[in-house]
C-alpha cells in the first residue's frame, strides 16, 4: 500500500509537470504548432484524471 507521504509526493510532482506542460503549451500556440499542442492537451487531461486518482487515493486514507 501507498502511503499518505508518497501520494501527497506524487501530487505535487505530477502538478508541477501540469504546470511546465501549461507553459510549454502556450509557447507552442504562439509558434503556431497545433499538432504538438494538440498532444499536450491530450497529456494535459490524462494528468487530470491522475491527480483526480491520487486524490481519491489520499482521501481513502
Amino acid at each position: 500500500m501507498t502511503s499518505k507521504s508518497e501520494i501527497q509526493q506524487k501530487i505535487a510532482e505530477l502538478k508541477m509537470d501540469y504546470i511546465n506542460l501549461q507553459g510549454d503549451m502556450e509557447k507552442l500556440e504562439q509558434t503556431g504548432h497545433a499538432g504538438s499542442v494538440a498532444q499536450a492537451v491530450e497529456r494535459l487531461e490524462k494528468m487530470e484524471k491522475q491527480l483526480a486518482e491520487l486524490n481519491k487515493q489520499l482521501a481513502a486514507l
